[in-house]
């Protein structure tokens, strides 16, 4: 029994040591755990479609997976998930979901879909109402703004910045 459990150990530690390198450093804001099938669930399992298609931000369905360079995005429908597999990009929240008032003072804020704009046709998510409303007075800049700063912290660590 103890041999069982030292391996067993030991095999956790090895697959968490092991488990950050399968994503780049923090690249989509995955914080929610993972999936069932192992792969980190984006957008805290928001149908991304539903962002553009109904009034409301829409809970998705784990019977409505698709993966998407490592991470699962739940759909509320078989017709959701079928649009965001013929154009993920279109769907997607910038800057892998995190808060783009974030990214533009250099951090990776955890954007919450209660906070989103979509600004020709990108969906841009906030972490709260005041960094949304610090956003809507000046938003051509924070997004410019954010978009300089993305590529030089996209791949570095949350903990890092």
């Amino acid at each position: 029994m103890k041999t069982f459990f030292c391996l067993s150990a030991l095999a956790l530690t090895a697959a968490l040591a092991v488990a950050p390198a399968a994503l780049a450093a923090d690249e989509y804001n995955v914080s929610n755990g993972i999936t069932l099938t192992g792969n980190p669930l984006g957008l805290h399992g928001v149908d991304p479609v539903s962002m553009f298609d109904s009034e409301a931000p829409r809970m998705g369905n784990a019977a409505y997976t698709t993966a998407h360079d490592g991470v699962d995005y739940y759909f509320a429908t078989a017709e959701a998930q079928a649009a965001f597999e013929a154009d993920p990009a279109a769907f997607l929240p910038q800057f892998g979901g995190f808060c783009a008032f974030g990214v533009y003072v250099g951090k990776k804020l955890d954007g919450d879909v209660r906070f989103a704009d979509i600004v020709d046709g990108k969906l841009f998510l906030f972490v709260n109402a005041e960094i949304f409303e610090k956003y809507l007075a000046n938003k051509d800049a924070v997004l410019a703004g954010a978009f300089d700063k993305w590529p030089g912290i996209r791949s570095v660590a949350v903990e890092d910045l």
